[in-house]
């Protein structure tokens, strides 16, 4: 018995293996070198002031663009990637339960119970109070 190395079945086009790695290799760094390439070989070579100035529906900017974001932006941000990326898991597991049987249910239930505690625990910090927030004002019995 030969070698795998040794046979050349590994440079066999019809055969899984190093070439059809190797030219789909080099097939992906061409295109992505032709498509760097052909945008600067198409662009204006010389850019105008009127160019370069930022178009803000026709008016001129004026002052800084840099607005600062409230944080409850960025709290909706980081929970939406806690409390629905794991979505993607749930229905993977869901595709797969069978073949995973009880084992598989188990590690998904613990998923859950542990996405549930951190709800709560959210909930109870006030991260999903996103209005505005107004004093509470004492309600005095009308006389």
């Amino acid at each position: 018995m030969q070698p795998f190395l040794a046979s050349g079945e590994i440079w066999s086009p019809w055969q899984p293996g190093v070439l059809s790695l190797l030219l789909y290799g080099v097939s992906v760094f061409f295109l992505v070198g032709l498509l760097l390439f052909i945008p600067r070989w198409l662009r204006r070579k010389k850019a105008g002031p009127e160019e370069a100035r930022a178009y803000e529906s026709g008016i001129i900017p004026t002052g800084s663009a840099r607005l600062p974001y409230p944080i409850p932006f960025y709290l909706v941000a980081a929970f939406f990637l806690i409390f629905d990326v794991e979505a993607l898991y749930i229905f993977s597991w869901a595709i797969a339960a069978g073949p995973l049987g009880w084992t598989g249910w188990l590690q998904i239930s613990f998923f859950i119970l542990v996405l549930l505690i951190s709800l709560f625990y959210v909930w109870a910090k006030g991260g999903l109070e996103w209005g505005p927030k107004y004093p509470k004002v004492p309600v005095r019995p009308k006389t």
